[in-house]
C-alpha cells in the first residue's frame, strides 16, 4: 500500500516539475518573442527614415558675377549671368532623431519627442541667361557646379520665409498617425502621451 502512494505522489511531483519546467520554457519563449518584436517593430519605424510632409516651388531670379585679375593685378575681367532658378524644395521630418523606447510588458511602444521639420532636398534647375565671358575669366565645368551649389544655398534661405517648415508643423499629426498604423500591423499600441499636441488635434485623434 506504501509503494502505491509513494508512486501515486511520485508521478503528481514529477507532472508538477515537468509543468514547471514547460512553463517556464514558455515563459522565457513568449519574452523572447516579445524582445523580437519590439526591436522590429522600432527598426521599422526607423526604416522609413525619412518623411516629406510638404512640398514647395520656388521660381528666383539670381544674378552670378565673377571678377579675375591677371597681370599682376593691373587688369581684371570679369564673367557674369543673369540665372532663373526654378527649385522644387522637400520639407518634412529625419525619422532617425525620434526618441523611441519599447514597454515589452505592456506592448507599447512610447514616443516621447518628435523632431522639427527640416529641408530633406532641394533640386534646382538653372536656366542661363545674358551670358557674358571675360577676356581670360569664362565659364567652366566647374563653375556649373558651383552655381548649382550656390542655387541650394539661395532656395535654402528663402524657405523659412515661405512658410513651408510653419506647414510641416501642422503635418505632423499625420506622421504620427502613420507611425500609429506601424505599430499597429504587429497587435502593440503607439503611445504618444508625451507629445504637445494641440487641443484640435486630440479631438481629430480621438475620432
Amino acid at each position: 500500500m506504501d509503494s502505491i502512494v509513494e508512486a501515486f505522489l511520485g508521478l503528481i511531483l514529477g507532472a508538477i516539475i515537468m509543468y514547471w519546467v514547460y512553463s517556464l520554457f514558455n515563459k522565457k519563449k513568449r519574452r523572447e518573442l516579445v524582445e523580437h518584436q519590439s526591436t522590429v517593430i522600432l527598426e521599422k519605424i526607423k526604416s522609413v527614415c525619412k518623411l516629406t510632409t510638404v512640398e514647395g516651388e520656388f521660381a528666383e531670379i539670381y544674378t552670378y558675377e565673377n571678377t579675375k585679375e591677371g597681370f599682376m593685378s593691373l587688369l581684371s575681367s570679369k564673367k557674369k549671368a543673369l540665372i532663373v532658378i526654378n527649385a522644387k524644395a522637400q520639407v518634412g521630418y529625419d525619422l532617425k532623431k525620434l526618441e523611441l523606447q519599447a514597454d515589452t510588458e505592456n506592448k507599447k511602444v512610447l514616443l516621447s519627442k518628435f523632431p522639427e521639420p527640416e529641408v530633406l532636398s532641394i533640386e534646382p534647375d538653372l536656366q542661363f541667361y545674358d551670358i557674358k565671358n571675360g577676356f581670360f575669366n569664362s565659364f567652366s565645368p566647374d563653375d556649373l557646379t558651383k552655381l548649382n551649389a550656390n542655387a541650394k544655398e539661395h532656395i535654402r534661405t528663402k524657405i523659412p520665409e515661405s512658410g513651408l517648415l510653419d506647414s510641416a508643423k501642422t503635418e505632423a499629426l499625420q506622421a504620427v498617425l502613420l507611425m500609429e498604423k506601424i505599430v499597429e500591423t504587429i497587435g502593440w499600441k503607439l503611445d504618444y502621451s508625451a507629445l504637445e499636441i494641440s487641443n484640435r488635434d486630440k479631438q481629430f485623434l480621438e475620432q
